[in-house]
């Protein structure tokens, strides 16, 4: 992979320039005085020279050396560090994270640098996109004192960050966390025993401390999630004067050996093995039911972390593309099926390896187009003027976040797989880099809470947050959208099939709403597919927009313009996804409201 890395970022310029309002988010007084749109072209194609020139060559060894544990200390690859010295230096680091940084790029622009940065090397980024979640919960909970004592080092590169939330005996069920925490005679400070395990970037040697995020309950504290607190729990403690002072009894165990992702280091780590480990409790200590604040501060970490799962997926997923793309070009295998004596051809030119290209082609745009839009919904959440727009933002992002992280990481691996075949025998083996994405991405549909626990949040959560006025609002502006775009030319059959495809989601809506008080469990049995369908219907009414802009965009440029093939591409795009993709709604719409339960009623010898 690294020594043919392949990117473009035209549809990212596409987004910003020509179908989202980028002007708009640009102008926000966040970021009117740094930047302009005639700046959006230089500060991508300088991001993406540096993911092809600077990171993409440390992705070998990250596949091939990785993370290793030796002697009770971990060792990430020497270019890595040669790499994060660079990133820090020239603004691609931690300071990215920092509210006060000058010059910070809003999300519509910023999302991408790290969708670059990932594809060239998806093992690396952790050991710097941890510090944004973790210094974010620090920066909106803890007290100024220890703002000033732990964010100016996290952000200056010198200190890494994570989130400890896995045990052992529990992984997705969090509230089953069995690590303690003990008040001291320092009201702040508690002792912390436990073990934590599948800690992304949980101990390595790019940094001299690692601020760990961790999740642990005091005594007295209520069963479950609602008895949860957060600690700063830092590798070596930091004194008042921000000196380093002794380690602070955090010991890793062990790290994992991974089928994929091999150059981020996967810790095990013991809390307290001498008890002698030290927390500082963020926020208040339970209440007197018992009550802790710890799950709702986490869900700050995580919302931005499933996003970031979405993006990883999206860059493998766009890279393995780029590789099959290119091998289909080069490959010279068969007889096109019309002309049987003629002469041997590209693959391209078969018809079945046009077609898993342009679905690995438009499933990648979609779930750009749905990062792009949530990204969008986060500036304005954050940045606009308007108090009214700003909720309608945040009550958009709340829908969208569990399908960024779910589909687009389902998909991955869909898509991935398309690239494999495309390259025939030759993509199984590892001397193609498509065997990596692969290995690579399967680890996101598990990260960031398993894609089932997204789909519970969709349809157990986010259908009736509000009284389901959240899900409505979202609903109708995709429904508004679709509408809008009745009369593009050449795409009524596309907008048939959403306005069926909207119908048929409607319709398992009101299934589900009239059959889960019966029987909860079709909830769980069909809320994955549910939120594909979700997904499906919301990202074919984005491409449907996006091909208006570019049916308009052919116009104007006439025949034998160098940009026509690009407008085409999304053209294409769009129609094979909602002609494709989109009408598998009405399969899973159909399976629902049969309500098949063979999967809940086998018994469990017979599987």
């Amino acid at each position: 992979m690294s020594n043919n890395f392949i990117y473009s970022n035209r549809d990212h310029k596409f987004i910003i320039k020509e179908w989202l309002d980028g002007e708009k988010i640009l102008n926000l007084d966040a970021f009117k005085d740094n930047y302009e749109m005639d700046d959006v072209d230089m500060l991508l194609d300088q991001a993406l020279k540096v993911a092809r020139e600077m990171i993409a060559p440390t992705n070998v060894d990250g596949d091939r050396i990785g993370a290793r544990f030796e002697n009770g200390r971990v060792s990430t690859p020497p270019s890595f560090h040669k790499l994060y010295g660079f990133m820090q230096e020239n603004g691609f680091g931690n300071s990215q994270y920092d509210p006060e940084e000058e010059g910070k790029l809003p999300e519509i622009l910023r999302i991408w640098l790290d969708e670059f940065f990932t594809a060239a090397n998806p093992a690396f980024h952790p050991y710097i996109g941890l510090v944004g979640g973790a210094s974010n919960l620090i920066g909106s909970f803890s007290t100024d004192a220890e703002k000033e004592l732990y964010l100016p080092k996290m952000f200056s590169g010198e200190w890494a960050g994570t989130m400890c939330l896995t045990e052992p005996c529990c992984g997705s069920d969090v509230g089953d966390i069995t690590t303690k925490a003990y008040a001291t005679d320092d009201p702040r400070v508690y002792k912390i025993k436990g073990t934590k395990c599948f800690i992304t970037a949980g101990d390595h040697d790019l940094t001299e401390n690692i601020i760990h995020l961790l999740l642990a309950k005091c005594e007295g504290a209520a069963p479950g999630t609602k008895g949860i607190s957060l600690f700063i729990v830092p590798k070596i403690w930091v004194n008042e004067d921000g000196s380093l002072g002794e380690p602070n009894d955090v010991s890793t165990v062990a790290i994992e050996h991974k089928m994929g992702l091999r150059g981020s280091a996967t810790a095990m780590l013991s809390f307290g093995e001498n008890d002698n480990c030290r927390g500082i409790l963020i926020g208040s200590p339970p209440d007197e039911n018992g009550k802790a604040q710890g799950m709702a501060q986490m869900f700050v970490m995580m919302n931005g972390a499933r996003i970031d799962t979405g993006l990883s997926a999206l860059a493998i997923a766009q890279a393995a593309y780029n590789y099959a793309l290119q091998y289909a070009k080069e490959r010279i295998q068969g007889k096109v099926i019309s002309n049987p004596k003629g002469p041997r051809m590209p693959i391209i030119q078969h018809e079945d390896v046009r077609r898993m290209l342009l679905f690995q082609k438009s499933v990648v745009e979609a779930c750009r187009a749905l990062i792009a839009k949530t990204c969008y919904y986060e500036d304005l959440a954050h940045h606009s003027p308007d108090p009214e727009e700003k909720k309608a933002a945040k009550r958009r992002i709340e829908v969208n976040t569990p399908l960024v992280k779910a589909y687009i990481s389902d998909m991955v691996w869909q898509t991935t797989c398309e690239a494999i075949q495309v390259h025939g025998g030759y993509g199984f083996t590892e001397e193609y880099p498509v065997a990596q994405c692969a290995r690579d991405s399967k680890i996101l549909s598990i990260w960031e809470g398993t894609n089932f626990i997204q789909s519970l949040d969709l349809v157990g959560r986010k259908w009736t947050l509000d009284g389901g006025k959240v899900f409505a609002e979202w609903f109708k502006e995709l429904a508004a959208s679709v509408e809008g775009n009745k009369d593009v030319e050449g795409f009524g059959r596309e907008h048939e099939i959403l306005a069926r495809a909207m119908g048929a989601y409607r319709e398992i809506q009101g299934f589900i709403a009239a059959t889960f008080a019966k029987n909860i469990k079709v909830v769980p049995l069909y809320s994955t597919r549910i939120l594909h369908a979700t997904a499906m219907l919301y990202c074919g009414s984005l491409l449907l927009d996006q091909a208006a802009v570019a049916m308009q965009k052919i116009k104007e440029l006439g025949e034998g313009h160098h940009e026509l093939p690009f407008y085409q591409g999304k053209v294409q795009s769009a129609k094979f996804y909602i002609r494709n993709i989109v009408p598998e709604i009405f399969g899973i719409a159909e399976v629902i409201k049969d309500c098949d339960t063979s999967a809940i009623d086998i018994p469990e010898e017979a599987l």
